[in-house]
Order: C-alpha cells, then sequence, then structure tokens
C-alpha cells in the first residue's frame, strides 16, 4: 500500500533532519512553508499503521487504501485548521475513521470487518491480550482450544460487534493508542471510550461463556 507524494527539489531538504522532528513539527512547517517534504514524512510516517487500522475497520484491502489517500488529501486541505496544542495522531485517526465511514454510508451498508492477516502473524500478540482478559487466570480453557482456534474466534466475534465498539478495541487493542487518544480520535469522552471498551469485553466474554461453556 503506498501513496504517491511528489517531492520537491529543495536544496535545504535533508531526510535524516525530517525523521527527528515530530509529527507536529512536521504538519506545522508544511502549513507554513508549503514543502511537500514534511507532507511526505508525515504521510509514510504512517503509512502502515493508518493503512492496516483501515483495512481491519472496513475488512477490505481496496477500500483501506481509497480511505487512506482521501485521509491524507484531507489532511492537506485542512491542515490550516489543525490547532498547535493538539497532537497529530489522534486528528488523523479522527479524520481516517469519519472517512471510513463516509465511505460505509455511501455503499449503503456496512461492511463487517475482517482481521484475517497475511502469514496469520500480524495482530497475535493483541489477540493474545484480549484472550487473556476474557479467560483471566484460569489454566483450563486455555487446554480448550488451540491457538490457531482461539484466534479465529477473537477475530470473529469482533467482527460482530458494533461499529462504535469495535472502533475502540481497533484503537486501543490493536493501534495501541492511549483512551485519551481515542477519545480524541472519536471525539468522545475518555469515560465513554472506559465504558465502550468495557461492554465489548463483556459481549466477547458472554459470546466466549456461551460457546464454551466447559471453559467456566
Amino acid at each position: 500500500m503506498s501513496i504517491t507524494i511528489e517531492k520537491s527539489t529543495s536544496a535545504t531538504f535533508d531526510e535524516a533532519d525530517l525523521s527527528e522532528l515530530t509529527d507536529e513539527q512536521l504538519l506545522i512547517t508544511y502549513r507554513e512553508s508549503g514543502d511537500r517534504n514534511y507532507f511526505s514524512q508525515l504521510v509514510h510516517r504512517y503509512e502502515q499503521e493508518l493503512y492496516s487500522y483501515l483495512r481491519r475497520y472496513l475488512g477490505n484491502s481496496e477500500a483501506a487504501e481509497d480511505v487512506f489517500q482521501t485521509t491524507f488529501l484531507q489532511v492537506h486541505l485542512k491542515c490550516s485548521q489543525f490547532r498547535a496544542d493538539r497532537k497529530v495522531r489522534p486528528w488523523l485517526y479522527t479524520i481516517a475513521t469519519n472517512q471510513a465511514i463516509d465511505l460505509q454510508r455511501r455503499n449503503k451498508r456496512h461492511r463487517l470487518v475482517s482481521l484475517n492477516r497475511p502469514g496469520g502473524q500480524e495482530g497475535e500478540n493483541e489477540i493474545g491480550q484480549l484472550l487473556d482478559m476474557l479467560q483471566g487466570n484460569a489454566e483450563e480453557p486455555l487446554k480448550v482450544l488451540s491457538d490457531g482456534e482461539r484466534r479465529d474466534w477473537v477475530r470473529r466475534e469482533l467482527a460482530t460487534l458494533p461499529d462504535s465498539l469495535r472502533s475502540v478495541v481497533l484503537m486501543i487493542y490493536f493501534q495501541g493508542l492511549k483512551y485519551r487518544e481515542a477519545a480524541e480520535s472519536l471525539a468522545i469522552p475518555v469515560g465513554t471510550v472506559k465504558s465502550r471498551m468495557h461492554s465489548a469485553i463483556l459481549k466477547l466474554n458472554n459470546s466466549w461463556q456461551a460457546m464454551h461453556p466447559e471453559t467456566i
């Protein structure tokens, strides 16, 4: 997945120096100077992370690439609205999530998220963390299903969660956002993020116990 960014031929461009700048410095400098090198650095910094989030959210690689492109188009168009006291990362996720929701609305249907990954490796640690929460400290449930079966179960169940709950789980467990960052991205209070996370885990736990009563 890639986005084409045309670089300028500015003699002052130093890629090593740009890599040392914060996201906020890159965006603000791009806004003030118009130098595409700063924007390009920001795009490539988030290329894998944000695309991965969108692919999980939309369940479709092509749709995720389209939304990734439109997200950074919006960043370009709205960079004048970015406040210097904000962080770029949650602001970027806000734009990306809104663009994904807009795409789903245009398609007049919500696509279930697919968490299948090439080679079955990506995201296994995060799924393991969810399993730990669902299974607690009991040793017996761990013996019921193989690791692969448990991971597949979590992926399927996450796909059935309402968008409001699934977004929180994806942002916090799979993208590593803090509660405060997720709240800012979704434009909701931190307490609501925690409540939605609790509801998501409760739904997953209830589903697990319903399907595997022998693990209770």
